[in-house]
């Protein structure tokens, strides 16, 4: 099927309005869950996206030794430690999900942490809005037994999922080879957001009845760290209570689009993920947003 273009025409038309008069519990709550002891980088990047994004709060939940690194660069940010053992720790995030509106889970996750799994598994079954990527992912692929709680989520009356895999990441999902067909029946199959992030990235929805792309390549996107900016910027927007198809459009548009924005001003070679964030404010305002 043809794929809808997403340009600044479409974004126009989902604008969601911001009111002056309202206050932070009005645009939501994000839960990060991201990163680890040698991983710090990839929750600083997460979380910094996430408070650009116009989310009202923001919440950074991770492993005690991670969390330094956002108390420093994201002073506006909330911090939550995991804690010791699996159940401390979902006791700890349990709490947490009476507060959030979405969560983010992925970046810089240690895969081999059960606390990781457990953590994935609860956002999977309770979290109201979802994005996973990363780390998170990589869990999912190497654990079918989530899948069936993935697949159901709107049927318990939680949104889809929004996944958002590069390549290799698909390819483990799907455990085979990475193509239209292959990736629009696992958005069907599993009812949720595909995000397949490349050099032109392409969204596939749940109801295989539209899919959407971005054609505009930037190698100044190529660096570690680029998703990560991605997976805030989407978890902010479902935070503010975007619709999650909504979410994942405004998340891909926006982060090429600043992404462009930092190619002017650095060049392609020496621009940085944190130059994308810094530029979010700029995009935002090319098109009313």
């Amino acid at each position: 099927m043809p794929s809808l273009p997403i340009n600044e025409e479409l974004l126009s038309a989902k604008m969601v309005e911001r009111v002056d008069s309202a206050h932070k519990n009005d645009f939501g709550e994000l839960l990060v869950c991201a990163g680890s002891k040698y991983m710090t980088g990839a929750l600083v990047l997460a979380t910094s996206s996430a408070l650009r994004s116009g989310a009202g709060l923001v919440m950074a939940f991770a492993p005690e030794d991670a969390l330094d690194p956002v108390r420093f660069n994201c002073p506006c940010a909330l911090t939550k430690a995991w804690g010791e053992d699996v159940s401390d720790t979902l006791k700890q995030a349990s709490k947490l999900l009476t507060k959030c509106s979405a969560v983010a889970i992925g970046p810089g996750l240690d895969e081999e942490d059960p606390r990781s799994l457990a953590l994935l598994e609860l956002f999977i079954n309770e979290a109201k809005a979802l994005v996973i990527d990363a780390g998170g992912l990589n869990i999912l692929s190497k654990h079918n037994e989530l899948m069936p709680a993935l697949k159901s989520r709107k049927m318990r009356g939680l949104n889809p999922a929004v996944l958002t895999p590069h390549i290799g990441e698909m390819r483990r999902l799907l455990k085979g080879d990475v193509t239209e067909e292959s990736c629009e029946a696992f958005a069907v199959e599993n009812t949720c957001l595909l995000v397949l992030k490349d050099s032109k990235t392409k969204i596939y929805t749940p109801h295989h009845d539209k899919t959407y792309e971005l054609n505009r390549e930037n190698s100044g996107m190529a660096k570690g760290g680029s998703g990560d900016v991605l997976t805030g910027l989407i978890g902010g927007f479902l935070a503010q209570g975007m619709k999650t198809c909504t979410s994942g459009i405004a998340g891909v548009y926006f982060h090429s689009k600043a992404g462009i924005i930092a190619s002017y001003g650095l060049g392609k070679r020496g621009m940085l993920p944190t130059d994308v964030i810094a530029c979010l404010p700029e995009a935002f305002e090319e098109i009313g947003w």
